[in-house]
């Protein structure tokens, strides 16, 4: 099979009218199915549930976007099991027709993509910029992970004795539970799944309650593209009914997770007991969240780290594992770059996100975080100064205002506790020694920045500056697929580094065969 090069996903260009006029089209058209029932899918059949998942937009928390299933715990025995059954015929599939289909499924997303960009900026609130970006990690996933399984599944020859062939090669783990976040309930889930069903394995999903009807659509998509039943099945459902139990079955030989460290450590302590049902230890592959800083010395170029702040501590409200909440500043220009900050945070445009190509603040996820957040920002008011924002936005919705603190304490709550929100606090240092201890100063170690233009420096943030993603002179947030592969240290996950060369690793194991060569002779030749 020939297949070009990998490229990264374009994000659109809305100064091309006929870019707006195709995403306010699809708005439109989504807004004609609000309401609309989203089964299970479960081996192939649409399964229609007692209960039902009612998902809101949280810009207009009156709006119902769709209502799905909401599965128990004997569909998700039935999903298992179908699961289990496709797994005979699917590991068994060639590398090539399991990429064939990663491809196609990327080519429909890729035709479709102002539909679900539609769906994102209503059911979670993403601006136009974040909700095409988002598809395009989610095209990347499928044509970067369709490329490494074309590799990654040959024969590799091992050091050959006289009478002996030796060889090594990757086999898939089984059925497996993919549980995905609803910050890229589209990108994330595409790229867990695919990645595993790419490798042959068969997996069972449950996405977050927030955002079931975008991932109702994915399955939708690969159905189109050719995934047979069984391979993949959804089963949305409610963490407290289903949660513990998809992730302790006794047929699931991995978990794959992306969401916040409490869960992901308790899931981790699940799977971690042996059960006498099982004969492996389940495979985990987690991302968890972060602490993350962008430290900005003396050197730097302010304008600069200002705009990287900025981008990467508010956009999407925050609500990125990635996002920057710490600003540790060298106080000889602290008071500089906090006004260059609070002069660009102050410009920031605020709307419904589905309205317009220009919007940047829009909602919080749901109810939940909009109540913790603004929790969050009233504990900050006790330890540090409010310089910025601190407040709801008064429109319908969760929407809060972009919030920045001074003269925050590294070792305080707004120096360690993740917000996940759209907060961020300045902690001023006085060289760049305690920069670095700051820096490494939490539990987490996911994505990093350094503004600096000492060569030095930047080398010692190389090895000392404890994180999975680290990114000098430029923002924290925004990591490509096969160019910046994702995943932290620490508390932030397994450092699974998704959209890497070898990350499908996560889903396969080694496998070495090795056979005695026995020479057979003619008749009548030889002794």
């Amino acid at each position: 099979m020939y297949v070009p090069r990998f490229t990264n996903e374009p994000i659109c260009d809305y100064a091309n009218s006929a870019n707006v006029t195709a995403a306010k089209q699809a708005v439109a058209d989504l807004r004609t199915t609000f309401d609309a029932y989203h089964p299970a899918r479960i081996g192939g059949l649409e399964v229609v549930t007692e209960k039902s998942i009612v998902s809101t937009s949280p810009a207009r928390p009156d709006l119902i976007i769709g209502r799905t299933a909401s599965c128990t715990k004997a569909q998700v025995d039935q999903a298992i099991q179908a699961a289990q059954d496709a797994f005979a015929t699917w590991s068994r599939t060639t590398p090539d027709a399991r990429a064939e289909i990663l491809f196609r499924l990327a080519a429909i997303m890729r035709h479709r993509r102002f539909e679900l960009l539609a769906i994102l900026s209503y059911e979670i609130g993403k601006d136009w910029y974040e909700a095409d970006a988002e598809i395009a990690e989610a095209i990347d996933f499928c044509e970067y992970y369709g490329r490494l399984a074309l590799t990654h599944f040959q024969y590799a020859p091992l050091t050959r004795l006289p009478n002996e062939d030796n060889c090594y090669h990757y086999i898939p783990l089984g059925v497996g539970v993919v549980i995905s976040p609803w910050n890229f309930p589209l990108a994330i889930l595409a790229g867990m799944t695919f990645a595993a069903v790419v490798s042959g394995n068969t997996v069972v999903v449950k996405p977050s309650s927030d955002t079931p009807v975008i991932a109702s659509k994915l399955f939708e998509m690969a159905r189109e593209a050719g995934i047979p039943d069984g391979v993949i099945n959804l089963t949305p459902g409610s963490g407290g009914e289903i949660g513990d139990y998809i992730v302790t079955h006794p047929q699931v030989r991995f978990v794959a997770f992306t969401g916040s460290a409490e869960v992901g450590l308790r899931i981790n302590e699940f799977i971690a007991k042996p059960d006498p049902r099982r004969k492996w230890m389940t495979r985990y592959v987690s991302e968890m969240g972060g602490k993350n800083a962008i430290l900005v010395d003396e050197t730097a170029d302010l304008d600069a780290a200002s705009s990287g702040i900025v981008r990467s501590a508010f956009g999407f409200q925050g609500q990125k594992c990635s996002a920057c909440s710490r600003v540790i500043v060298d106080r000889r220009v602290k008071a500089k770059l906090l006004d260059l900050v609070l002069e660009k945070a102050r410009k920031l445009p605020v709307a419904d996100p589905w309205e317009d190509c220009c919007v940047f603040i829009g909602p919080v996820a749901n109810k939940g975080a909009y109540r913790d957040i603004l929790q969050a920002i009233e504990t900050g008011k006790g330890e540090a100064r409010l310089v910025l924002g601190g407040s709801r936005i008064d429109r319908d919705g969760y929407f809060i205002e972009p919030t920045l603190f001074d003269n925050a304490r590294a070792e305080g709550f707004l120096g360690q506790t993740e917000i996940f929100g759209p907060v961020a606090a300045f902690i001023e240092v006085d060289s760049f020694d305690q920069a670095l201890d700051v820096a490494n100063g939490t539990q987490f170690g996911l994505t990093g920045a350094l503004y600096s233009q000492s060569i030095d420096r930047l080398d010692r943030a190389r090895s000392e500056f404890h994180v999975g993603n680290l990114y000098l002179n430029r923002g924290c947030t925004g990591a490509l697929v096969g160019v910046h592969p994702f995943g932290g240290f620490n508390l932030s996950g397994t450092d699974s580094k998704a959209g890497g060369p070898d990350y499908l690793l996560n889903f396969t194991q080694g496998k070495t065969t090795s056979e005695r060569v026995t020479v057979l002779r003619a008749p009548g030749i030889g002794v």
